[in-house]
This record gives C-alpha cells, structure tokens and sequence, in this order.
C-alpha cells in the first residue's frame, strides 16, 4: 500500500496509508472558473472576507474557495451580461420592426438589467440554499443513522470506529457524509476524535445534528457514558421522525382537500358562469379570452402547483 507525507494539526509529519491503486487527488477548478479567477483575482483579494459564504461553502460541501466562488460570480455575471444585452437589443429591433414598439422598448431596457441582477444575486445565495437543502436531508436520515449508532454502541465499539463505520453506510445520505467528514480529519489530518466530532459539529448545516455531535463531546469529556446518551438520542430521534411524518400526512390531507375545492370545484364553476355570461351579456370576445385564460393557463398552474408541493411533502418523508 502507497504511503502518502502528511501534515497533522500540530504540524508533526505523519505518513497516511492508501488503498492498494489508489492516488492521492485535489480538488481543481472548472475551466470556466480557472478563467473567472484569472480575471477578476485583484478585484475579489481587494474586498473584504465574506465569512457567512465562506460556512455556507462548508456546510453545503462546495469545494472551493470564497475567494474563487467570488471571482465565479462576477464571471457568470459578465457573461450573462454580454449575453442579456446582444438578445436584448435584438428582441428589441425585431419587436419594434413589426409594429411592437412598446414591448421592444421593454424587452431592450429590462432584459440586459435584470438577466445580471438575477444571475447575482441567485448564485450568491446558492450556498446557503445548498447548506440548508443538506440540513433537511440530515435531519430526515438522522433517526435511522442514531439507530445505527445505538446498535455500534451497544456492541462496545469504539466512538472513532463508530464514525468509520457510519461514513460507510450510503444508505443514510448526508448524515454518512458528515460522518466521513469527521473520520477523515482523524486519519488524514491527524486530529483526535473529540476535535473532529466539535469541528463536524461547527461546520454541520443540521441543528439537531449539531446538537448529537456537542452531546457526544459533553458526554466524553464530563465522564459520562456514551451508550445511554446514544440510546437516549435515537429514542428521541424516533419519536420526534414519527410526530414529524404524522404533521406531514396531515398537511398533505388538507392540501388533498383544497385540491378538490380550488383547482376542481372553483375553475368548474367559473367557467359555467363566464360561459353564460358570454351568451346572455355584453362583451362576448372578452369573455371569450378571458374563458381561454383560465383554461389555458390558470388550470395547467395550479395543477402544477398542487403536483410540485404534494411531491415536495413526499420526498420529505422518504
């Protein structure tokens, strides 16, 4: 097995053992943003640290610098730019050419501000929604993980071992991440268990399991026992998944009634009177457009909408 020099947090040299094939790697930068931080390096070294992106990067497990997820930024932002501006004015000339002034003059003024405005403000705000997508998915595997720990613990495998064996266990997501997370910076980084379970816990986007990881510590290091404090956590884990997935079924009930009422009941009426108001009324072209609206476009959305947040209540509860 290859040995591989590496550095330990009290800066001793120690050799790390890989698997028989296996290379030790970096992660590097795309193309795209070797070219964004080539252009825009001065700019984004001369502001200030961002300290909010730079934990929303580890928490979202985005492995790359604030610095270059900056220069990243400004990049996607240029070229959006460029592009919004070239599509702009050539929407523009083709909308006024055909008699579509008003709209033309729009399309010429809002597109090339609000394509860069947008593309901003949506990738800055991408790590933190990745942070918190990875704190839902923790916190919906963490029961079945705490069940897992109670079982290593009851055996009397160690806290270290535990942490191994849970990293290994795809089946329980994100909760495995973090887990490997903390058994790297023991054998790679050198850093003892305590350490590296206080550090999974800071850099964590879950808040329950931030709380797992600063018990295991408090536990450890008041001379507590680990073995009830895991059996402990996972009965708690349970009980509060199951009055969890009944909060869900019941908001899942609810919207399956106002499903029925709005999108099937509400369109069905509205249409039978505006139907009979443009046969019996003034105005029967209007009513007709207004009948094709809600057919065409108000039905098809609030199905849509129905169908993404009944789906979004599903994946909650696998």
């Amino acid at each position: 097995m290859p040995a591989t020099p590496t550095v330990n947090a009290s800066g001793q040299v120690r050799s790390i053992r890989l698997k028989r094939g296996q290379h030790p790697t970096h992660t590097g930068l795309t193309p795209f943003q070797r070219w964004a931080w080539k252009m825009f390096r001065q700019r984004v070294l001369a502001r200030a640290p961002d300290p909010i992106l730079e934990e929303n990067l580890v928490k979202a497990h985005m492995r790359v610098r604030a610095d270059e997820y900056i220069a990243t930024v400004y990049a996607a932002t240029l070229v959006v730019g460029i592009v919004t501006v070239v599509a702009g004015i050539a929407l523009g000339v083709l909308f006024v050419l055909a008699g579509v002034v008003l709209i033309g003059l729009l399309l010429g003024i809002l597109l090339p501000i609000l394509g860069p405005v947008a593309t901003f403000f949506v990738l800055q705000s991408t790590p933190g929604s990745k942070a918190k997508d990875r704190g839902r998915k923790i916190d919906r595997k963490i029961s079945p993980a705490m069940s897992f720990v109670s079982a290593m613990s009851s055996a009397d495998v160690n806290i270290d071992q535990i942490f191994h064996e849970l990293g290994r266990q795809k089946i329980y997501g994100e909760v495995a991440e973090e887990a490997a997370w903390i058994t790297r910076d023991t054998e790679l980084l050198g850093v003892d268990i305590l350490t590296a379970i206080r550090n999974g816990a800071q850099r964590s986007p879950s808040k329950r399991f931030q709380d797992f990881l600063q018990g295991v510590v408090t536990t450890a290091t008041s001379g507590g026992q680990l073995k009830p404090y895991f059996l402990l956590k996972a009965e708690q884990y349970e009980r509060e998944n199951k009055l969890e997935q009944l909060q869900r079924v019941e908001t899942m009930g609810l919207l399956a009634e106002t499903f029925v009422t709005v999108v099937v009941a509400f369109p069905l009426f509205l249409v039978i009177i505006i139907a009979i108001f443009a046969v019996i009324g003034g105005g029967g072209s209007f009513m007709i457009d207004v009948l094709w609206g809600i057919v065409g476009a108000m039905i098809p959305l609030a199905q849509f909408g129905f169908i993404f947040f009944m789906y979004s209540l599903a994946q909650e509860m696998v």
